[in-house]
């Protein structure tokens, strides 16, 4: 985690945020509001596609503490965390590493589609946030909120809405219906006015229940 203003090392921060930053003001009045309580800390990414992943499945269902100390026994076990090192790694020793029998066959399966080419790495750039939506979908233990947290941490793309968040709702419901429950449809609503930045205005609202900016 960074609560950065300028990136440190091997942080990578998106073109489009002062643009967005900018916009949202203009157009939206509780992003005018919070905007500037949170300075120049901006969404920032680091990493590389497969281990984003994999990191995203070993800390399904566990807290973020207990993931991180998952992750590090894991992540020992290769000389480098590649998708063929994986592919190469014993049941066994994944097992003593903390990880249960499913997030082995997800990791596995993972390992696979990148392996293998099945999913297409070097062509996201080019695709629609859909697009690749249903490629991530398509791994076992990948679901869409984790296909659209990975578009917006990793990938940084401008546009997304995980309506399917609690963090996003209940920001919602707090910052614009005064705690007042809110639906998928209030919450589609009011991100209208946040097209199209929806990412950025998503970030400040996650920012608004944790102030702590997240590089994911």
């Amino acid at each position: 985690m960074s609560a950065a203003g300028d990136a440190p090392a091997g942080l990578v921060t998106p073109e489009y945020w002062d643009e967005a930053r900018k916009y949202l003001t203009r157009k939206d009045r509780v992003m005018k509001r919070l905007i500037p309580q949170f300075g120049t800390a901006c969404l920032q990414s680091r990493g590389d596609a497969f281990i984003t992943l994999a990191r995203s499945i070993v800390g399904q269902q566990i807290s973020v503490k207990a993931a991180q100390s998952v992750w590090d026994r894991f992540a020992a076990l290769p000389k480098r965390m590649t998708p063929a090192s994986v592919l190469k790694l014993k049941v066994d020793d994944m097992r003593g590493a903390g990880l249960s029998a499913r997030k082995i066959e997800y990791l596995v399966d993972l390992a696979l589609h990148f392996d293998s080419g099945a999913i297409h790495v070097d062509a996201w750039l080019g695709m629609e946030d859909e697009e690749i939506i249903a490629e991530l979908v398509g791994i076992r233990g990948i679901g869409r909120w984790t296909a659209e947290m990975f578009l917006i941490f990793h990938l940084m793309r401008p546009n997304v809405l995980p309506l399917d968040d609690v963090g996003l709702i209940t920001g919602i419901s707090k910052n614009y219906f005064s705690g007042e429950a809110v639906s998928r449809s209030d919450a589609r609503e009011v991100a209208a006015a946040w097209n199209p930045y929806c990412s950025v205005a998503t970030w400040y609202i996650w920012r608004s229940l944790d102030p702590l900016p997240v590089a994911y």
